[in-house]
């Protein structure tokens, strides 16, 4: 990393009420050397753009269980672009059926973690994508 302390934020959006997958992500991450900032439960995709702009994160990442990741995460990439932050890194972990996966891709969310991934993959691949 070039020296600069990389930002993430880390959001539930939706109405999922469990976070102890997000929990540990953030952890891992801090731990890694990221400054984290988490936005706690039941965040509408509106709010998680907002927090990332005013935050001046370089990536999102997103934690959902309900279901809802078709209609939530494109939405918050949406919400992203139109409020210039296109460059804000966008990615994904939770329940995700594999078959949703290329449309969430192509929505604008760079990388899906499925249950499984371990925090080792998800700090490999921020540092690799922020490299830039």
């Amino acid at each position: 990393m070039s020296g600069k302390t990389l930002r993430i934020l880390i959001a539930k959006p939706g109405l999922d009420g469990h976070d102890r997958g997000a929990k540990v992500v953030a952890r891992a991450l801090r731990d890694a050397g990221f400054e984290v900032i988490y936005t706690g439960l039941r965040q509408t995709p509106e709010q998680i753009a907002a927090a990332a702009i005013q935050e001046d994160v370089d990536a999102v990442g997103l934690s959902i269980l309900s279901g809802a990741h078709n209609r939530l995460l494109p939405e918050v990439s949406r919400l992203l672009r139109e409020q210039g932050g296109g460059d804000v890194l966008v990615f994904a972990g939770g329940i995700i059926p594999e078959r949703d996966i290329q449309i969430l891709k192509e929505s604008g969310v760079d990388e899906i973690f499925l249950p499984g991934a371990s925090t080792e993959a998800i700090v490999d691949y921020l540092r690799r994508r922020l490299a830039a």
